[in-house]
């Protein structure tokens, strides 16, 4: 049986995937300025919001079709565990957003030492 993936319903696209450790998060954000953006995160919640910018149009033009989102955005996510927030890391490259968020210690599993006798 195929997977089936859906579109995203909100702008940007992202892409989430968690490991034991951390998790990841990728959104395409082309056409952004990477002032325009801003990372939250608290506990297991991460927010992105940001704002595109509309293309600039020449003096007396009019648009034949317009199909790029505009303005701001707002996309958070709720994941599977609370997040080391002063560790988090995030790049900007080529339009695309990429953050680690590593785990917090005190959510990840612990290794019980069993005593004998």
């Amino acid at each position: 049986r195929q997977a089936r993936w859906g579109v995203a319903p909100g702008y940007p696209a992202m892409n989430v995937w968690t490991a034991e450790d951390s998790a990841r998060m990728t959104a395409e954000l082309p056409g952004v300025n990477l002032e325009d953006i801003d990372i939250s995160v608290e506990d297991e919640l991460l927010t992105v919001r940001g704002d595109r910018q509309p293309d600039a149009l020449e003096e007396g033009g009019t648009y034949h079709r317009r199909e790029r989102r505009q303005g701001p955005f707002v996309r958070t996510f709720r994941l599977p565990f609370r997040v080391a927030a002063n560790e988090v890391e995030a790049s900007f490259q080529k339009g695309v957003l990429s953050i680690t968020l590593p785990r917090a210690e005190a959510d990840k599993p612990r290794k019980i030492a069993i005593k004998a006798g």
